[in-house]
């Protein structure tokens, strides 16, 4: 038997008295975890320093909001048929 499991690696960081505040006001003025407001600062320092956006970045607000259409789009030729004509 093949057990394949996809398991996130983890980022441990220190912080001192100061940022550990700073992190638990955003907490609660955002309702984000912890880990969502330390994925979107690392997002902000590779916007500030001129890195590429991520596809899922530049969809903002519309990722994960279509329940209906081809879940196969991107990968069946036949969804171009007549496309551009």
């Amino acid at each position: 038997m093949c057990y394949i499991c996809a398991v996130k690696p983890y980022v441990h960081a220190r912080v001192g008295k100061a940022d550990r505040a700073l992190l638990d006001a955003l907490k609660r003025a955002t309702g984000r975890t912890e880990s969502e407001l330390v994925r979107r600062g690392l997002r902000l320092v590779a916007k500030e320093l001129g890195g590429r956006p991520s596809a899922r970045d530049l969809a903002g607000p519309s990722v994960g909001k279509f329940t209906r259409g081809p879940r196969d789009l991107s990968m069946n030729s036949r969804h171009l048929e007549g496309f551009g004509e």
